[in-house]
């Protein structure tokens, strides 16, 4: 018996695959602005110990969303899943670089492109909201939905399932105000 699998499943079938090795991601230094910090860091957190290290956050991630970059610091690469602060990358970090004293949230600000949402644009969905651990996502009535700045900690489950890709991530730079995530 043959059964047939949509586009979508077959995509969700796929394993990840990053778009680039850890040589063709340039250094923090190069390209700050593009990089996602794990949680358990602040903007000020100096990664540069994690240049001796041996990845152990990066093994300790369950979802499998921690990367290192060239300099050997962890970042984040939101995938088809995200980040459920299980405290297991922050508990293996051998020069505690990541800490759990530091806040349950990564430092990004999440943001709705309303050009690009489907229930903005008059379609009623909710992809976004169903998957929102922190219920930080809601909509003015069935349309129009916002993301809620002081409850969302940037989990990263709303950014795949956006089927417009709507929803998107902005890592917060040394300077901003961590309160405006």
């Amino acid at each position: 018996m043959s059964r047939k699998m949509d586009r979508r499943g077959f995509l969700k079938a796929l394993p990840f695959i990053p778009t680039a090795t850890i040589d063709e991601i340039k250094s923090p230094t190069e390209r700050n602005e593009d990089i996602i910090r794990p949680p358990y860091s602040t903007c000020e957190t100096d990664f540069s110990a994690c240049a001796e290290c041996s990845g152990s956050c990066i093994e300790a991630c369950e979802e499998k969303i921690l990367y290192r970059l060239k300099d050997g610091s962890p970042h984040i690469v939101y995938s088809d899943k995200g980040c459920t602060f299980c405290k297991k990358c922050a508990e293996s970090c051998e020069f505690e670089v990541l800490s759990v004293e530091n806040p349950e949230r990564i430092n990004v600000q999440v943001r709705i492109d309303i050009s690009k949402c489907m229930a903005w644009n008059g379609t009623m969905c909710f992809s976004c909201k169903e998957p929102c651990i922190d219920n930080a996502i809601k909509f003015e009535g069935i349309f129009k939905p916002q993301i809620l700045p002081d409850v969302c900690t940037g989990c990263g489950f709303c950014l795949n399932v956006c089927p417009s890709g709507a929803v998107q991530v902005f890592p917060l730079k040394r300077g901003d105000n961590e309160e405006a995530v």
